[in-house]
């Protein structure tokens, strides 16, 4: 029974008995019916087992069924964005991710990798393990209060962001940082977040950070933060900025894409408007869109205000 149990997964169909079967032997049609129930990650694993999962793990049914509805919208967007920086994207033998003769499963691979769009201030891509969207957005996309008067505001290139650069308040009094954008999100549920770091950040562009921290007036009052979509969604909620020297993800809220096919405008901000001190010592990142109820380590609830 041991023999013929092992001559059964033998690879590629080797070592088999008389009369013996294989996972070599399975029509490439019902090995693509079962990974249609994995996740990309599991399809590229099992591609290993032999011939006919390789076969099947590559098949346009397979990737389709992974990718965004709106993939097409996405991969003209990240076409485009390898056409203006030179670079070589998962193409097909016309050399662009978003024609029809591109397979699924290089299109998939392309949108994993970020696309960075309007002058690199933000940048999409799609998770490896589930293929749901994400996207960032840079401080440089948004507008905030006194950025351009170095007694208040400073841009500092740092290893820690993805935009290779924060916006860092030294004091102010009045603090409003706002942003939109206007895009066809793939159909689902999405949260938003603000990317902050109380303190400078730790690796500046290829030296250690220096100089004094000069936190203060975060544990005075509660942030306030606000997020608003094109179709009514509203969601205001408030927390106090805590952990100096550690990058958190604040939760500002959540809204649904009901389709792929309309433009959503979202709208989102932060701000601590209480005159009554002065605040300083923080980094602006970015504001990070994902999947909902997504898991991070660094993150922080922020309490709804009804």
């Amino acid at each position: 029974m041991g023999a013929g149990a092992s001559s059964v997964v033998g690879p590629e169909g080797y070592g088999r008995g008389w009369g013996q079967t294989s996972l070599g032997d399975m029509p490439e049609s019902c090995v693509a019916a079962v990974l249609l129930y994995l996740d990309p990650l599991e399809i590229c694993q099992v591609a290993c087992l032999n011939r006919a999962f390789r076969g099947a793990a590559s098949a346009d049914c397979i990737w389709a069924a992974k990718l965004p509805a709106n993939h097409r919208y996405l991969a003209a967007l990240a076409a485009a964005a390898d056409d203006d920086c030179g670079c070589d994207g998962a193409t097909e033998s016309n050399g662009r991710c978003c024609s029809s003769a591109a397979i699924k499963k290089e299109i998939f691979a392309r949108l994993c990798r970020p696309t960075p769009f309007d002058g690199g201030t933000k940048e999409f891509w799609i998770q490896k393990d589930k293929g749901g969207f994400c996207m960032s957005i840079s401080s440089k996309a948004m507008s905030i209060t006194g950025r351009d008067d170095r007694r208040y505001w400073s841009h500092l290139s740092t290893e820690e962001s993805r935009f290779h650069s924060v916006a860092y308040l030294q004091q102010i009094w009045w603090l409003e940082v706002c942003g939109e954008i206007d895009f066809c999100f793939p159909a689902g549920s999405y949260s938003l977040f603000f990317r902050l770091h109380l303190g400078r950040p730790h690796k500046l562009m290829g030296r250690r950070g220096r100089g004094p921290e000069n936190i203060h007036g975060w544990d005075i009052k509660p942030t306030r933060f606000q997020l608003s979509t094109s179709d009514d969604q509203h969601t205001e909620s408030e927390c106090y900025l805590t952990k100096p020297g550690r990058w958190i993800l604040y939760h500002v809220g959540d809204f649904v894409v009901p389709s792929s096919d309309e433009v959503t405008e979202l709208k989102f901000a932060m701000m601590q408007i209480d005159c009554t001190h002065t605040k300083g010592g923080l980094c602006v990142d970015s504001v990070f869109i994902c999947p909902k109820d997504h898991q991070y380590e660094e993150c922080v609830l922020c309490q709804k205000i009804l």
